[in-house]
């Protein structure tokens, strides 16, 4: 499980109990989104409003501790994952989000033929597709 309160006094920003709360909730569901985390972290502040866990995913990924993904169709996603640059993939049929490795060599993973004279710093790529389980339960559907 990840230390928030080390990585909180290592950000500069002040340990609270809602930052602490949504550190726990992304390291053990990664990828989730905003209302998601609410819901987990309302399972132990109860008193903690849906706009706090905005604004600490806000503060946290503004210090770099956390990473927002925007998948198409999704609402924002939130990972803990960050500075790898890593890819994702994401299930057409039910919206798992699970992470890739950089695709070809090091960071930013793929050479644009043509960069129009930016300096590219990273590459963010999402794979779509169906999920193992999605697949599964498509095969195992009784045929109509």
């Amino acid at each position: 499980m990840t230390d928030a309160r080390t990585m909180l006094a290592d950000a500069g920003l002040r340990i609270t109990a809602p930052r602490v709360a949504v550190i726990d909730v992304l390291s053990e569901n990664p990828h989730a989104a905003a209302d998601a985390v609410f819901a987990k972290v309302a399972e132990t502040l109860p008193r903690t409003s849906l706009q706090a866990v905005y604004n600490v995913l806000g503060d946290l990924t503004a210090q770099g501790l956390a990473r927002r993904i925007e998948p198409a169709g999704s609402p924002a996603r939130y990972e803990l994952r960050v500075g790898d640059n890593h890819h994702h993939v994401v299930c057409t049929a039910c919206g798992k989000v699970e992470d890739i490795d950089c695709v070809v060599g090091h960071a930013p993973c793929l050479v644009p033929d043509d960069d129009h004279g930016f300096a590219i710093a990273e590459a963010e790529v999402t794979f779509w597709g169906i999920c193992t389980d999605c697949r599964e339960a498509a095969v195992d559907a009784p045929a109509l």
